[in-house]
């Protein structure tokens, strides 16, 4: 009874703690994403109207469908990046470690406008990129302006958010079965892809999940080195916001935006799901 009595007080008392963090998430999400579905259904009448003039418009699908483009292609070259670069920090030693850990966690050091003023300069016209792909024989490429130019300034900006869940997955990984597998006559590749990529899999969920939702809701990087011609969903919303003063349609929007994000994330679980499964499986055998 006393051990019941007890259990229950620390369930009490961690439920205490979460209470400043849950108020923080109640105040600062929830009711600002409730408050812009409420309007969204209610002005300038109660009802759908809102949702159907995004769906009917032409122009909004195309934001839409680029903006998960876009997305997906940053999450993909992100991913291609920092699988490489994460796997490394496991190999050297302690102090090739840090040095690597302090590189990709620079950007946070840095402001987020000044490092896109930086890639403004990289890609304008007469830039360093022009310049050097125009040396190898490659003229008249101009990054700045185009979709090109904002995924792979946002390739850079979103690389610690894959770099760092990867190697925190990474590290969890007992090398000790790669070896095992090269006894029983697994090469190198075939170990590689037969049993770390499988127990990676969890860092590659987790890293994957936040740079597509960080991708798809990005602002700045798009506002300064994209154009309007080729805008992306939230500089839209903002427009919507900022100068037509269209609040339940930048709501319809970003609701259209965040359900197909949900499903885009639910389906990706899904099938990293049995994935996760077999690795852990394969791990538990292992030892």
């Amino acid at each position: 009874m006393t051990a019941t009595v007890r259990a229950a007080r620390r369930t009490g008392s961690a439920t205490w703690l979460l209470l400043p963090a849950a108020a923080v998430v109640l105040v600062f999400f929830f009711y600002p994403l409730a408050a812009i579905l409420w309007r969204s259904f209610t002005e300038p009448d109660f009802g759908v109207g809102n949702y159907l003039a995004v769906l009917g418009d032409e122009v909004q699908i195309r934001v839409v469908l680029r903006t998960l483009r876009t997305a997906l292609i940053i999450t993909v070259a992100t991913l291609i990046v920092a699988y490489p670069y994460a796997y490394a920090m496991t190999l050297v030693g302690r102090r090739g470690r840090t040095v690597l850990t302090l590189l990709v966690l620079m950007p946070f050091w840095t402001s987020v406008m000044a490092r896109n003023f930086a890639w403004y300069v990289l890609e304008q016209r007469g830039g360093v990129i022009e310049k050097a792909l125009a040396a190898i024989g490659v003229d008249g490429v101009v990054l700045l302006g185009s979709v090109a130019g904002v995924t792979v300034a946002m390739v850079q900006v979103m690389l610690p958010f894959m770099v760092l869940p990867l190697h925190s997955s990474m590290t969890g990984i007992d090398r000790s079965l790669l070896h095992a597998a090269g006894s029983l006559g697994a090469s190198r590749p075939v170990a590689f892809l037969r049993v770390y990529l499988p127990l990676s899999m969890p860092g590659v969920l987790a890293g994957v999940s936040v740079v597509f939702i960080m991708s798809l809701g990005f602002y700045i990087t798009p506002a300064l080195l994209g154009t309007p011609q080729q805008a992306l969903a939230a500089q839209v919303i903002g427009t919507q916001v900022n100068d037509l003063l269209d609040f339940a349609g930048a709501g319809a929007l970003g609701a259209i935006l965040l359900v197909v994000t949900l499903v885009v994330l639910a389906v990706l679980s899904r099938i990293a799901a049995p994935l996760g499964t077999s690795a852990a499986g394969g791990a538990d055998r292992g030892q």
